[in-house]
């Protein structure tokens, strides 16, 4: 009960903060909803993308550039993208920082921590050439694999922030866009919860005019963090039902919409 009272205040007082002007970086809808996709497995291209250009939604594709997937379906990447899907950037290798508990997947080649902040940053720089080969755009955002920031405590995406107009994180969480940061955006990982669960989320970001980010990996399978098909399909109509209250749009359009309401900050081109 207590834990419930608190989430309900604090919803409240997001509510409270300031509804006009996050309505207007939400394209003058109630809130803004980024589906977002990670690590360029077959079920994107097989499950997503459809169910999505069913509902005329667009969503991100946090890409590895090493994945198989995209060496062996270029052509079906670069459709989406030519459908207003981003292709963003989960790095070329995906490294994750095997130190921190729990790491015994992350293999010596791909351990963050053994990597330098250079090493990391020419990765990530490497994979935008070859996402721009795919799509042709410059402007695009980058997700965090794993959700790690720092190399040996050192932000590596500090010399990065140039090159992308925003970076996802992992940290779940509602906000309002002045309370946005655009260097490690809040994301509700999705991993078996229901199509209820999912809608919930977005009845409570309309309710307190917020940014609500969704981080799905396997939708219908293909990845051990998963999400069902019918609760996938019953989010997407849900969204497509209440299009009127709702902006959904792929991260970099919505970041950018935050970024130009920023004093002081220039607003980036989407090309």
């Amino acid at each position: 009960m207590i834990k419930h009272q608190l989430l309900t205040a604090a919803l409240l007082l997001t509510a409270a903060a300031s509804p006009a002007q996050s309505s207007s970086s939400w394209n003058n809808k109630q809130c803004a909803v980024v589906l977002t996709y990670d690590d360029a497995i077959d079920v994107d291209l097989d499950n997503v993308v459809p169910a999505l250009d069913s509902f005329k939604l667009r969503g991100t594709f946090y890409l590895i550039g090493s994945s198989p997937v995209v060496a062996r379906r270029l052509p079906e990447w670069r459709s989406a993208a030519q459908r207003g899907h981003e292709l963003g950037n989960h790095a070329l290798m995906h490294p994750c920082d095997g130190s921190l508990p729990g790491r015994g997947f992350v293999t010596p080649d791909n351990d963050l921590s053994k990597y330098t902040v250079s090493r990391a940053v020419s990765e990530v720089r490497a994979n935008n050439v070859l996402l721009s080969a795919i799509d042709g755009k410059t402007a695009r955002t980058f997700a965090y694999p794993c959700g790690d920031l720092t190399i040996g405590g050192v932000r590596f995406y500090d010399q990065l922030q140039n090159d992308f107009v925003a970076a996802r994180g992992v940290r779940a969480g509602l906000q309002t866009a002045p309370q946005v940061d655009l260097t490690n955006i809040n994301s509700y990982m999705i991993n078996g919860q229901s199509g209820d669960y999912l809608i919930d989320l977005v009845k409570q970001a309309e309710k307190s005019h917020t940014l609500l980010v969704f981080l799905f990996h396997g939708v219908g399978g293909g990845h051990a963090l998963n999400v069902d098909l019918q609760a996938h399909r019953q989010l997407l109509r849900y969204l497509k039902n209440h299009e009127k209250d709702i902006w959904v749009a792929p991260m970099v359009e919505v970041a950018a919409n935050i970024k130009a309401a920023q004093p002081g900050v220039p607003a980036t081109p989407l090309r």
